[in-house]
């Protein structure tokens, strides 16, 4: 598989952003960086503090992703083969898993 293209690294990072801005107040930044073929997705709260949410692994275009979301007691990330959504549906159940529900 190749790398990511700066394209949809550039599409994600504004999706996901979009998407917490208009679903979680409570974030105040969506961090994406990338690395070979995979996308590691944190978020910051309003007190800086950043939580690891999910990793991504490029598969081939911009709305086609393996996941693992990230395990605090294991500080590592689990794939998930059973999730078929959007990335902008798992950036909201790893959010519901790691942010306090003040989501509107």
């Amino acid at each position: 598989m190749s790398a990511i293209p700066t394209s949809t690294k550039t599409s994600l990072a504004q999706r996901l952003s979009a998407h917490a801005r208009a679903n979680w107040p409570q974030l105040t930044t969506v961090h994406v960086r990338y690395r070979g073929r995979f996308a590691y997705v944190a978020a910051e709260l309003a007190d800086g503090e950043r939580l690891p949410l999910m990793r991504l692994r490029y598969g081939g275009s911009a709305h086609r992703w393996g996941v693992a979301i990230y395990v605090a007691s294991t500080t590592s990330y689990e794939d998930q083969i059973w999730f078929n959504g959007t990335t902008e549906d798992l950036f909201d159940l790893v959010c519901d898993l790691h942010i306090p529900n003040t989501r509107l």
